[in-house]
């Protein structure tokens, strides 16, 4: 028979030198678990005589009390030392100044910001959001917006296409959002109204032009638009969107293949000191274009002309974004400096609202 007190001896050495709680549960099942050896010694009580029986059984069950105990305090011991560890380990110096949450850190990108103004503006004359593809077809990018075959904006030095797919037909980088004015004309029946804002592509890199920047399209359709109209709508959008009361505006004639008549639209402002301010001054600025659709852009969009008419505005949302907070490099906007972002980004729940101040 096992000798109860060297394993007495063993066991409780064991239970003391176990280095944490897993090491200790290995001990307390090698001595206690069911194929433990203190359970062995259990196991044979009903082997012996009942004299035997009633003295080692006593021996037996005091070796088996000592080692719960053992157990027990050990485990006690252990959980108190992983504590004081873990607290040490965890420590906060309550005197360092509160780091600021994610909430503060964060900024919304000035092109993003301006986008939500534009929305929010237009929302509130009755425009709705449309959107189109990044990848566009040489039919919905040009040729139904009434490019001429030959155009110089449909060569390779101005536009990024694709290799020709199976058909022969190339797709590429719409070059403008006009195509989303395509398609809205295709899927809805006028009246329309809505707005086109999203990143398009031209082959231009220097300090005011990137090779993807963003544009916003307007476009109205109905049996009763006229020029007026559009002139109403740039206004009221100028004077919402520079904050300012009054806005004077002189539209120049230009040219589109998609309107007609066509127009570029300039601005009255004052240049001082390298800052730019609107509503007042001599000076101009060349802001946007603009002008009726073209008949032959509604015929290829399945409108009859005779019927319908409506004008289209369009103007680069980095521009805006420079002009309106003062950003004298285009490139800056891709770079994802983080320190750039942190001067003239938005804090995340500045909301642009007419009512409450677009730019917070």
């Amino acid at each position: 028979m096992t000798d109860i007190a060297e394993l007495e001896t063993e066991t409780l050495a064991a239970i003391a030198a176990a280095a944490d709680e897993a090491a200790l549960e290995a001990v307390r099942v090698g001595a206690l678990g069911k194929k433990g050896s203190i359970s062995a010694l259990l196991a044979t009580l009903g082997k012996m005589s009942p004299e035997d029986r009633k003295t080692e059984g006593a021996k037996i069950n005091a070796l088996k009390d000592k080692a719960q105990e053992a157990v027990a305090a050990r485990r006690d011991v252990l959980q108190a030392e992983a504590l004081e560890k873990r607290l040490s380990a965890e420590t906060v110096d309550v005197t360092l100044p509160v780091q600021e949450s994610g909430q503060e850190l964060g900024r919304i990108h000035p092109i993003s910001q301006v986008m939500d103004e534009l929305t929010a503006i237009f929302a509130d004359m009755g425009f709705s959001v449309a959107e189109g593809p990044d990848i566009e077809s040489d039919d919905y990018n040009f040729t139904k917006l009434n490019f001429p075959e030959g155009h110089p904006a449909r060569e390779m030095h101005d536009t990024f296409f694709f290799p020709p797919g199976a058909d022969g037909k190339r797709k590429l980088l719409r070059t403008h959002t006009s195509p989303v004015q395509v398609r809205t004309m295709l899927s809805k029946a006028p009246p329309i109204r809505v707005i086109c804002p999203g990143r398009t592509y031209r082959c231009d890199s220097d300090q005011t032009h990137t090779p993807m920047f963003h544009q916003v399209e307007g476009l109205v359709i109905d049996e009763t638009t006229h020029m007026g109209h559009l002139k109403w709508v740039l206004e009221e959008f100028l004077k919402a969107f520079f904050e300012v009361k009054s806005v004077k505006m002189r539209f120049r004639p230009s040219f589109f293949p998609f309107t007609e008549p066509s127009a570029e639209v300039d601005v009255q402002c004052r240049r001082k000191d390298g800052d730019i301010r609107f509503g007042e001054g001599e000076d101009w600025m060349e802001i946007l274009g603009c002008g009726m659709v073209h008949p032959n852009v509604l015929r290829n969009c399945g409108l009859d002309p005779d019927k319908y008419q409506g004008f289209a505005f369009g103007v680069g949302i980095d521009r805006l974004a420079m002009l309106k907070y003062g950003m004298s490099d285009l490139r800056a906007f891709f770079e994802a400096d983080a320190r750039w972002l942190t001067h003239y980004g938005f804090r995340p729940l500045d909301f642009p609202t007419l009512a409450g101040g677009l730019s917070g």
